[in-house]
């Protein structure tokens, strides 16, 4: 499923990395053919996205066998299959809501929606709004099919508004059911983006991923009230997904390649001319040296808590 054009300046909202302030790179060699700009370590700009034949950068079910296989070797990126990922979130949803079958009955690699509304647990502590605020992340997160079922995994056919099974989903399916205005539910689509995290290496994943996000609010809105978004609260979602969905080493929580090697000036005697003189020595990153996640020199990413409207280093959040 090849995502619609977005307008350009919901594109260049999509393309920052707001830890560094610049742009999400390509941070893979598979778009390299198209010259130096392409290369891994470069920023996406939103000019390098379209070329004469078309959008260059495409979900997974669209790139050829040969693209994926390379992609396997060079990162073990891997697909899960919509259904997979329907099992995998109904497990989670089971033990929040301590029963099974709350959004769909499990069949043969598929599901069947359950149409009736959501009902809630018997608990002053688990009410739809509290379902709304809980924060979800999913690691290495690809093109977001935990977060965002818009299309099948495995054939990119469209999936019905009704009928999607990601995280992101379900919360826009409860406040679906839960307000009657057009305010309100925007009101609580911004909660519910707020609470929705993840995290990727490969720069064309994570635009689509940030895409998949977007769209899917646009869609649940005109499912329900057969309506657009206003512009100013597009602009709104746009940023609060540019922070959520981000781009980074999973293992040493860096932005990608951003560990370096170190010169260190030391003294050192020269043996036959018989005086000091300071020579750089290099160091390898502490970090990437001694495994140690905290001493690393490269970037550490950074991810914005929406509850106190603060941002923090994702790895601190790990300390404890």
């Amino acid at each position: 499923m090849q995502n619609p054009p977005l307008p350009s300046n919901i594109l260049s909202i999509l393309l920052k990395d707001r830890t560094t302030g610049k742009n999400i790179l390509w941070a893979t060699d598979n778009y390299r053919r198209y010259g130096a700009a392409y290369e891994s370590d470069r920023q996406i700009l939103s000019e390098l996205i379209s070329r004469d034949n078309g959008i260059i950068i495409r979900p997974r079910v669209e790139k050829s066998k040969a693209e994926q296989q390379k992609r396997v070797r060079d990162k073990a990126e891997v697909f899960t299959p919509s259904w997979v990922c329907n099992l995998q979130n109904n497990c989670v949803e089971e033990q929040w809501f301590e029963r099974k079958e709350v959004f769909n009955i499990e069949t043969d690699k598929s599901w069947q929606t359950i149409t009736q509304p959501v009902t809630f647990p018997d608990d002053p502590h688990k009410t739809w709004q509290d379902y709304i605020r809980l924060n979800v992340l999913e690691i290495t997160c690809g093109e977001a099919p935990y977060l965002s079922s818009r299309y099948d995994t495995v054939t990119g056919q469209t999936i019905d508004v009704p009928n999607r099974i990601g995280l992101l989903d379900r919360k826009l399916r409860i406040i679906s059911e839960n307000t009657e205005t057009a305010e309100d539910w925007l009101i609580w689509a911004t909660v519910a983006l707020q609470s929705t995290y993840g995290f990727e290496w490969q720069g064309d994943n994570i635009l689509i991923a940030r895409e998949n996000l977007f769209y899917d609010v646009q869609e649940h809105f005109a499912a329900r009230f057969a309506d657009t978004i206003p512009l100013e609260r597009q602009e709104s979602f746009a940023k609060i997904i540019s922070w959520n969905i981000w781009q980074m080493d999973g293992l040493k929580f860096v932005i990608p390649n951003s560990c370096h090697i170190e010169e260190q000036k030391t003294d050192e005697v020269y043996l036959f001319e018989g005086i000091f003189d300071e020579q750089p020595k290099q160091e390898m990153c502490r970090g990437c040296k001694s495994g140690n996640r905290l001493l690393h020199n490269g970037i550490y990413c950074k991810i914005k808590d929406w509850k106190i409207n603060k941002t923090l280093r994702f790895v601190d959040m790990l300390k404890g």
